[in-house]
């Protein structure tokens, strides 16, 4: 497979300084925001985290600001759909996207065409992350990921994921080349739908965010097999780790992310990046962080751009050596 003439991370790193010079004489403009509704577009279906993060830090800013933040989900195409929208809207600090790093670390390399360059946004904040859960329908009878590989070796597993170039696919890709197994991935628009399809028994298994697979794991209907995060889930730590299970390489993290067009005033990124610390600190939001094993992140500035660039680099090599495609 071809991959972009230009990679994601040196994109994003030449970003940067197109996004400092956009700042000049913004400071007595910023003072009156916001001054209006404010649009938090989340790229992937309602119900998930991402669709969580943006409500939560949108009843937080509403209640400081006195404005409405009305968020809007705009799934497909493994995100670009709602990021393209944001990075043509004014860059005015009133339209927010609140998405997944692979949008950004992992399309770029297995779309065609992309309708947006990584110059065209900037990260206002990494907030969160979260690792992935296996689980499989109890149908299989699946008790343990050795269970599954030693079944992938003969038969051809269907995998379901949240789409086209999400974490779930990712994973899915790494797990096939690593166990040297047989996987069908099999796409969803989004993680809801993906974990359905494992509960309605539509898949053998998927590889999705942990926090939609967890209250199904607990009451049975789905089986847990592993988490790919380093350490093991805060509200299922009887599950083990990838790398417990001898598939360190497996290990992936999916990391949650706001960002905005990259002409946006730096004083308008500052306010909300102060605005998305303050609703993310909260004792009401820890609180709900840790019950959807969400770890809180907060990097800002060079440090995300850092963080989204070493994704995009061990990303790049793993579509390389895969062969993984847009299905």
């Amino acid at each position: 497979m071809k991959l972009s003439r230009q990679p994601w991370c040196a994109s994003l790193c030449l970003a940067v300084a197109a996004w400092a010079a956009c700042t000049a004489n913004t400071a007595a403009w910023a003072q009156s925001y916001p001054a209006k509704p404010i649009k938090f577009i989340t790229n992937f279906p309602a119900g998930g985290p991402a669709d969580y993060l943006a409500r939560s830090v949108g009843e937080a800013i509403t209640t400081q600001y006195k404005q409405p933040v009305v968020v809007e989900n705009k799934p497909g195409a493994g995100g670009n759909i709602g990021a393209d929208f944001v990075a043509k809207s004014p860059a005015d600090g009133y339209t927010v996207l609140f998405g997944i790093d692979t949008t950004f670390t992992v399309n770029p390399y297995i779309y065609k065409n992309m309708a947006f360059k990584a110059a065209d946004l900037r990260p206002i904040m990494v907030m969160v992350s979260s690792g992935l859960l296996v689980g499989a329908h109890p149908g299989t009878g699946f008790k343990s990921l050795k269970d599954l590989i030693a079944q992938g070796k003969t038969k051809n597993l269907n995998f379901s994921s949240a789409g086209s170039g999400s974490p779930g696919h990712l994973a899915a890709e790494i797990f096939m080349d690593a166990a040297n197994i047989k996987i069908q991935h099999v796409p969803y628009k989004g993680n809801t739908p993906a974990v359905t399809a494992v509960l309605a028994g539509e898949v053998d298994a998927g590889v999705l965010a942990t926090p939609g697979m967890l209250p199904y794991v607990k009451t049975g209907k789905i089986t847990a097999l592993a988490v790919t995060s380093r350490q093991r889930s805060r509200s299922a730590a009887d599950i083990p780790t990838v790398a417990e299970l001898g598939l360190k390489d497996l290990e992936l993290e999916v990391l949650y992310i706001a960002m905005v067009p990259a002409a946006t005033p730096e004083p308008v990124v500052q306010l909300l990046q102060k605005s998305f610390t303050d609703a993310l600190k909260r004792s009401d939001t820890q609180a709900q962080l840790a019950s959807m094993d969400l770890f809180y992140e907060g990097l800002t500035g060079q440090d995300a751009v850092k963080r989204l660039s070493d994704q995009s680099q061990r990303y790049s090599r793993v579509v390389k050596s895969t062969g993984m495609k847009v299905e």
